[in-house]
């Protein structure tokens, strides 16, 4: 059966970055066995996965602009954030070796091609992967065909504020609206049903 879908928290002020973390720490349900249900708590290089549970919405007015992101992808070719400036971003960190990653990965891939016509664009962080074999063989598998940017060390990751991005949450999702600011937030995995209306909810926005 499909996860209903939370409401979702529409967040604007000078409090956005406590409402944030409040907010989105709140929706992840912290848990102390590393929120996997697996009862190991989370290691070195192991971070917590969880379901997701509830999406951050950020009012038009109070949303941060994304961090400039570039590197290599995991072909080794160049490629960065700003050159889908104008388009709908869906910013996705994974990992090969995390579970709910490829739970949620066919759903990604079908709703990349689904909405790329709307004006939208998929790009992948992939972290913690030290060997980019192991990220290959994952989106060979699920066939994606979305770049990702290669992140071993979850560099990238901490340009985000982390009241938006937990490093220590993988998989996380991030919309990032066409004048480059970040729009939504999700904690953990997420299906087509579930970031499909909250990402046309932002394509539908003027620029």
């Amino acid at each position: 059966m499909r996860r209903t879908l939370p409401r979702s928290t529409a967040l604007a002020g000078a409090g956005l970055a406590v409402a944030l973390a409040g907010c989105l720490y709140a929706a992840a349900g912290a848990a102390p066995d590393g929120g996997d249900g697996s009862g190991e708590a989370p290691g070195p290089g192991r971070a917590a996965v969880r379901p997701m549970s509830a999406a951050v919405v950020v009012d038009s007015g109070a949303r941060p602009d994304a961090p400039a992101l570039t590197g290599a992808d995991l072909d080794g070719k160049p490629v960065g954030l700003a050159e889908f400036r104008g388009q709908v971003v869906v910013l996705n960190v994974w990992g090969s070796w995390c579970g709910p990653c490829r739970a949620e990965a066919d759903d990604l891939e079908r709703l990349s091609g689904q909405t790329r016509a709307q004006g939208v664009r998929f790009l992948g962080i992939n972290t913690r992967d030290r060997d980019r074999a192991a990220a290959q063989s994952f989106v060979r598998a699920h066939g994606l065909g979305f770049p990702s940017l290669h992140d071993p060390t979850g560099e990238l990751l901490l340009r985000f504020p982390p009241a938006l991005l937990n490093p220590q949450t993988i998989p996380s999702t991030l919309v990032i609206d066409r004048r480059g600011r970040i729009a939504v937030s999700i904690g953990g995995a997420v299906t087509d049903e579930e970031l499909g209306p909250l990402l046309a909810r932002v394509a539908q926005e003027t620029a």
